[in-house]
């Protein structure tokens, strides 16, 4: 089985931006299938347009744009690429990038996938960072990255205090169409949850309220769909299930910290 080496991946290498013990790297996906192998460093893998399908021992994961998945060293897994174009960015950790962090990296274990909205947001920073490339990206990158961990971190404790099923349930209700212009008697009844003790909760699980959740979502969908140059953000704005394109604008800087327009623009720039 292949082993990979630091900045080497399967595809089109784009770019490739070394820092202290980061390293990043803008690839298009043009092999349909790549046969089990596994990499040097820890990565993450951010699917920025397309769609990819990834396999390790444990899970398969059919990955659209905004899919983020993480790997842990020597964690073999393989690939397949449905028809169409697919790009992605990854960002590989080094063994001694970890030492001295509170963060250690026995904490990430195996693969898996991150579906947190707030750590999405985050690597897309990142990734606008590394288009920057100047004397501060270092120090940005690595500021974005740890507090991505970070908020990985909380989340996962927070699991180990044994979230209701409930929470779990609106989660996947909620990801599964955040343009759907729910109730919170809707909502409730989806989870079996009387309305009041949904209201009260739901901060407790989310870290913020339903409406910032939802929002977040939206936000984080249209990511995903800025890629599409056949979309005007009137089109994603609708999609995506704002109001119009003045709300979606206001929503995607309040939490993409910049605003759609420009971002489509890093996107598509060539490499």
């Amino acid at each position: 089985m292949k082993q990979l080496q630091t900045g080497s991946f399967y595809g089109q290498t784009n770019q490739i931006t070394h820092l202290q013990g980061i390293t990043i790297t803008d690839t298009e996906y043009t092999l349909d299938k790549v046969d089990w192998h596994y990499h040097e460093n820890a990565y993450f893998t951010f699917i920025l347009a397309g769609n990819v399908i990834e396999g390790n021992r444990k899970e398969v994961y059919h990955c659209p744009a905004g899919s983020l998945l993480f790997h842990n060293w020597h964690d073999p897994h393989y690939n397949i690429k449905p028809e169409g174009f697919t790009r992605g960015f990854h960002i590989e950790l080094q063994k001694h990038w970890f030492e001295g962090l509170e963060f250690k990296q026995d904490k990430l274990e195996g693969s898996f996938a991150v579906n947190i909205p707030d750590v999405k947001f985050l690597f897309y920073r990142i990734f606008k960072e590394s288009k920057v490339n100047d004397d501060l990206t270092a120090i940005a990158v690595e500021s974005l990255l740890l507090q991505a961990l970070n908020k990985m971190q909380v989340n996962n404790t927070g699991s180990l205090r044994q979230v209701p099923a409930w929470a779990n349930r609106l989660k996947e209700l909620l990801g599964d169409d955040p343009a759907r212009k729910y109730t919170l008697a809707e909502l409730s009844e989806g989870v079996q949850l009387h309305p009041v003790h949904l209201s009260r909760d739901f901060s407790k699980y989310f870290n913020c309220t339903i409406g910032e959740y939802i929002r977040k979502l939206r936000v984080e969908k249209s990511f995903a769909l800025l890629a599409d140059e056949g979309l005007s953000l009137t089109d994603i704005a609708f999609t995506c299930g704002f109001a119009d394109q003045s709300h979606f604008l206001r929503c995607f800087k309040q939490f993409g910290g910049s605003n759609p327009s420009a971002y489509r623009k890093l996107l598509l720039r060539p490499c």
